[in-house]
């Protein structure tokens, strides 16, 4: 067969294999939850935009704490989780590179050189049988006594000078050279044809891994803006707390300083100086715990911020009000949580690669269509490179189909098939445990906005308590324990006061990370450093 005839039956075969390639397994269908109308627990509806929509973009921003600002600006930059989680991103691009390039044809390049040194007492001839090991004698005479030589007899003895038969005296003659060099140099080339879809398939996956990579990304972001600004409220509060029992300690310090006076004095008895001691010391006993919580708390944003513990003792230790939020969230619809977070657009990026991996595992049922082929030179001398009787090629199709494999392929399939339904589970608990998240967080801030309220009234009416006791005790017309009692439900009031008012702001933060609020500013932000696809990829533009 001529090389023109063999190309056309070439291109003949292959051509309509991809023409009338199919990608098999199950095509990718979105899914399309039941959502809620609205939270059950939701904010009065004066306070939702007229659209349903919320603005979750630098929501911190609300706080109104500039102190705020540059510590999520700076974590933003310098967090490491962030910095890790960015890196399996660009590993995640990296595979979907590796699984994207096996559907293009292979080229090598190869070179070689080789000299070999034949026996001169004898050695095989290639090609020549195989059966017999008789060597061509001394005399020229083969071992069975011919003419000529024998064709079974792999060896010829290089000291030979034949006399009897022309032609093993000329086949001897033709390895009269003991050394061999060969120069050989050429392309190879492999290309799969991809005509049931099991590499289009395995890109298919990658590429949703790569976006599930993106949307872990961002969930790591969310998770840091609201740890962030957790622990700097929590700070906040905590200084607070300490700036309000040194208060009580130094009021309590001022009515031992009168009960003794008025025990000296012999209006008091030792108990009451004893009692009023005892509270000075009782308030005192809070104070070390306090600062153990708030070095724990500065200890923890400066790590948050990729750096030593320590770093921010000093920039924090100036005192600073408790960041309130606003008094209301505009939490937006139900079904804004599948395109706001990452969580569940995660989840749903994971069930269309296990989808796709499904037709993947089918593939593996069907023929495989190889074209593979050669182009080289090769000359025992290197000069010879250069003429057109050194160029060898090959080419030509391949087939392989596997007949049997005790069950392998088919047992693969339903693996995938069994981990397509986990990440459908996978998906369907993301989307109720968010429903969950932004109910919990939305009773959370609403009770405990009201149990401040309440706690406010609950100090100016202690503070009036104490302020009456103290006069009356002064006056001889109550008991000292009427004092001690007022100054301790003071002491607990105004604690509890603003442990409430730092757990109304760290509730605010909490709804803004449950309703997965944050990511698209900072990632706007940042854009320099993300790949052109992680911009706002949502699931309706995908």
């Amino acid at each position: 067969m001529s090389v023109t005839k063999t190309n056309q039956w070439i291109f003949s075969a292959v051509v309509p294999l991809c023409i009338a390639g199919c990608t098999v397994g199950p095509d990718y269908k979105p899914p399309a939850p039941n959502m809620p109308a609205h939270f059950s627990a939701t904010q009065p509806a004066s306070t939702q935009p007229a659209d349903g929509s919320a603005n979750m973009e630098r929501w911190w921003e609300s706080f109104n704490d500039p102190m705020l600002d540059s510590l999520i600006g700076r974590a933003v930059r310098s967090n490491l989780d962030l910095r890790i989680a960015q890196s399996r991103v660009r590993e995640a691009r990296s595979q979907l590179a590796i699984q994207q390039a096996d559907i293009y044809p292979r080229l090598n390049a190869d070179g070689s050189y080789a000299k070999e040194r034949l026996s001169k007492e004898g050695f095989f001839i290639p090609g020549v049988g195989g059966a017999g090991n008789g060597t061509l004698s001394g005399n020229g005479t083969p071992p069975n006594g011919g003419g000529t030589l024998n064709h079974a007899s792999p060896s010829i003895h290089r000291d030979a000078a034949p006399t009897g038969g022309g032609s093993s005296s000329g086949l001897a003659s033709a390895f009269t050279k003991t050394e061999i060099q060969t120069f050989q140099g050429g392309f190879d080339a492999s290309w799969e044809v991809d005509v049931f879809g099991g590499v289009r398939r395995s890109v298919e996956a990658a590429r949703a891994d790569e976006q599930a990579a993106i949307e872990s990304r961002r969930d790591t972001m969310i998770s840091l803006l609201a740890e962030v600004a957790r622990n700097y409220i929590d700070y906040r509060g905590l200084q607070r707390e300490l700036d309000i029992a040194r208060q009580n300690i130094q009021s309590q310090q001022d009515t031992v300083d009168l009960t003794r006076s008025r025990f000296q004095a012999g209006l008091a008895t030792d108990l009451d100086v004893a009692r009023a001691e005892a509270q000075v010391a009782t308030t005192r006993a809070a104070v070390p715990q306090l600062n153990t919580s708030l070095a724990q708390a500065a200890h923890r944003i400066a790590v948050l911020l990729g750096q030593e513990p320590t770093a921010l003792e000093v920039e924090l230790s100036r005192e600073a009000p408790i960041p309130s939020g606003p008094p209301m969230v505009p939490v937006g619809l139900p079904s804004e949580l599948l395109r706001r977070r990452p969580d569940i657009r995660r989840a749903e990026r994971e069930l269309a690669a296990a989808n796709a991996r499904v037709g993947a595992a089918t593939a593996d049922l069907f023929p495989r269509f190889s074209l593979t082929g050669s182009l080289g030179l090769a000359s025992g001398a290197f000069k010879g490179l250069g003429r057109l009787e050194s160029v060898y090629y090959s080419i030509g199709p391949s087939v392989s189909w596997p007949i049997f494999d005790a069950g392998k392929i088919r047992a693969n399939i339903q693996v995938q098939n069994e981990r397509e339904n986990q990440a459908a589970n996978e998906y369907t608990a993301a989307v109720l445990t968010s429903l969950e998240d932004v109910e919990n967080a939305l009773v959370g801030y609403s009770n405990e906005r009201a149990r401040w309220m309440e706690l406010k009234k609950a100090v100016d009416a202690n503070r009036r308590a104490v302020d009456l006791a103290s006069q009356l005790y002064q006056k001889g017309l109550t008991d000292f324990l009427n004092v001690l009692d007022a100054q301790r439900n003071l002491f607990a009031s105004q604690d509890e006061l603003v442990q409430s008012e730092r757990m109304v702001s760290t509730d605010v933060v909490a709804l803004y990370k449950v309703l997965g609020g944050g990511w698209e500013t900072m990632e706007a932000s940042r854009g320099a450093e993300l790949g052109p696809d992680e911009q706002a990829v949502t699931p309706a533009n995908r």
